[in-house]
């Protein structure tokens, strides 16, 4: 039978691909053998990138080596890591080593020559200082393919013909046309569209026809007005569309996978509250040049031909990458920018003819808008709900709180500048997380300057994964600061005891010889400054960031006051009470 494509689950944390990546490394140069696979494996839990953490990696253990995997203050040595991976007792160990190393050759970020590993130029862009996710991803969607030398699934180039992510976009704009021919609103997809539709197209040579079926099951669906009816047609319709699929049990998480990680290239963009997937309308002359080159269908190459074309970063050469077509695009984001200056009032236009500095700039200037928006009181009570459901938005949990702290901090005072680090949209809408080598959220004032670092963890891996790296992304901050006063705030849904005495280390004596200076805040302590910047802006009160300063600084002094960091985060709360009663409100 037939299969739907999906993309692989280990996509699902594209920083556990870069840990991955940073272990190969290690190994480069190295026979592939199994003997070297074994030892990748090895080094992945040396490193603590595979198994920490994990409680089903734990069965089998005894509790010294669970201590030890657990305990990052502690080395774990190579005969070590291997002593534990024996004690898994798995039938095919160094089978283990391959399939870590496996994603990371279908994404064309390492590659086996002459029986030798070796990173690649994609790959060691993903290692740099700088890289940007949706351009990693985008380098490699758009070269990926079914069937292709590399993969054993979708081998019968009889049924599959398929550049997944080319053809996801082909789709698109051909229902928008069909749309537009009929006088229909143009919207994208549905998600239940893109459910049905796009996960089941395999063959290039069926995008018409696909495109056709979407539009009859749409209008189908639109006739039916009862939801029990509706849900029974949406049944029905699956069971018969997808009756030659044998993978469809999952095709929901197919699609919610694939929606994500294509959203990460810039090229779609969410609209209808959430429901509809559509073109970026910013990206369109890309858009439009890209499927005119490329109809779907796949590249005819060797195994070594296409682990080469997959993996130079500089491959293929875009179809916009002309003088003509560059203009086109640095035109619209002008008009863009243009338009941005007029509703915020500013007179200076900035000017450059580089295409990422003036998106960066167009960034900012959304930014300023968002904090005018954030004004209004609507907007802050759209902010305080947001974070008290944060589990249950449209949102991945993690990338709903950067969004959303954000918005908090240009809620709460008049910074200049709030700029978060995550990967956005050119519609400014938050994709995925801050990227490991950089502060979440950088926070910019007329007396001074912060970071904000944010996480949903709670457990123990809250200090593993943010403790030393929130310390070292402030003292990189302070380093480049153009003020000497610097804060860290630090927000999660509750304070890890271990987290908290490693900020109370580098608060009360030092991180790197010099104290910092470090605030702890719940999210719920979050919404309690922001409930009462409501009730000043009710009462027509302003609030200052040096008002804000002087809450931090409220905080960290306690630490004068007490002896340890329990008594340091216990006395927070009435800290915040204490404040907010000196404001009379």
């Amino acid at each position: 039978m037939k299969k739907v494509w999906s993309i692989s689950t280990t996509l699902r944390n594209p920083e556990r691909l870069r840990n991955f990546l940073l272990t190969l490394k290690e190994m480069q140069g190295e026979v592939w053998s199994k003997e070297s696979q074994l030892e990748f494996q090895i080094r992945l839990i040396k490193n603590r990138f595979y198994g920490f953490g994990n409680t089903q990696f734990y069965n089998g253990l005894c509790q010294e080596d669970i201590d030890l995997v657990d305990d990052i203050t502690k080395p774990i040595s190579m005969s070590k890591a291997k002593e534990i991976l024996e004690a898994k007792n798995y039938e095919d160990a160094s089978m283990r080593g391959r399939n870590s190393y496996k994603p990371l050759e279908k994404m064309g970020l390492a590659y086996l020559k002459d029986k030798k590993v070796f990173i690649t130029s994609l790959g060691e862009y993903l290692l740099g200082e700088d890289y940007d996710l949706g351009e990693l991803f985008f380098k490699s969607f758009i070269k990926w393919q079914y069937p292709n030398p590399v993969d054993k699934e979708f081998s019968d180039k009889d049924t599959y013909n398929i550049k997944p992510f080319i053809l996801s976009l082909q789709l698109i704009r051909k229902v928008n046309e069909l749309c537009k021919k009929d006088g229909l609103k143009e919207k994208g997809v549905s998600k239940l569209e893109f459910e049905i539709f796009v996960q089941s197209l395999i063959h290039y040579k069926d995008l018409n026809s696909q495109a056709k079926s979407l539009m009859q099951f749409r209008l189908q669906l639109e006739k039916i007005k009862e939801f029990a009816l509706k849900k029974v047609f949406i049944q029905d319709f699956k069971d018969e569309f997808l009756k030659d699929f044998s993978n469809i049990e999952n095709l929901k998480d197919y699609a919610d996978n694939t929606i994500r990680y294509f959203r990460l290239t810039r090229f779609i963009y969410i609209r209808g509250g959430g429901y509809y997937i559509d073109l970026e309308p910013r990206r369109m002359i890309e858009i439009n040049a890209l499927l005119k080159e490329y109809d779907g269908s796949i590249e005819e190459l060797s195994k070594d031909e296409y682990i080469d074309y997959i993996s130079d970063i500089n491959l293929p050469r875009l179809p916009w990458q002309s003088e003509e077509e560059n203009r086109k695009i640095l035109n619209i984001i002008k008009e863009d920018i243009h338009s941005l200056e007029i509703s915020l009032q500013m007179q200076d236009s900035f000017e450059s003819e580089d295409i990422n500095e003036l998106r960066l700039y167009r960034k900012k200037l959304q930014n300023l808008e968002i904090k005018k928006e954030l004004q209004n009181i609507s907007k802050i009570d759209e902010t305080i709900y947001a974070l008290e459901n944060i589990r249950n938005l449209d949102l991945k949990p993690s990338i709903a709180l950067e969004k959303y702290i954000t918005m908090a901090l240009n809620i709460i005072n008049d910074a200049k500048e709030i700029r978060a680090n995550s990967l956005v949209g050119d519609d400014n809408e938050f994709i995925f997380t801050a990227p490991a080598n950089k502060p979440d959220i950088e926070c910019f004032y007329e007396s001074f300057n912060s970071i904000c670092e944010v996480t949903m963890l709670n457990g123990r891996d809250q200090w593993h994964n943010e403790g030393q790296p929130v310390m070292r992304h402030f003292r990189d901050f302070e380093n480049n600061s153009s003020l000497e006063n610097n804060y860290c705030i630090f927000v999660a849904p509750k304070m890890h005891r271990d987290t908290i005495n490693t900020f109370w280390i580098s608060i009360k004596y030092e991180y790197e010889g010099i104290k910092q200076k470090i605030i702890p805040l719940t999210i719920s302590q979050v919404i309690e400054l922001l409930e009462l910047v409501k009730k000043l802006k009710i009462e027509e009160k302003s609030f200052l960031h040096t008002q804000f300063k002087i809450l931090l600084d409220n905080i960290l002094n306690i630490k004068d006051e007490v002896s340890t960091s329990d008594e340091w985060l216990r006395k927070i709360p009435q800290t915040i009470k204490n404040f907010k009663e000196s404001l009379n409100v």
